[in-house]
């Protein structure tokens, strides 16, 4: 179980690493996009260097006027 817990974590941190090294941290967060693509990157891990670049693109309703 311990092994297992470790090796997540790693797993995640590579990931957050591999989206700053894609730039995207920078700027605000101000989209349901740019925070979905942020997340499938962290969770994708080690596959963001071989290969896999996960996009997500939201369309949120807009509030009528």
């Amino acid at each position: 179980m311990r092994i297992g817990s470790v090796l997540l974590i790693i797993w995640l941190i590579i990931g957050a690493i591999a989206a700053g090294q894609r730039g995207y941290y920078n700027g605000t967060i101000g989209s349901c996009t740019k925070a979905s693509t942020i997340v499938v990157t962290i969770l994708a891990g080690p596959l963001n260097y071989f290969g896999v670049n996960p996009k997500v693109v939201c369309k949120v309703p807009q509030p009528s006027k």
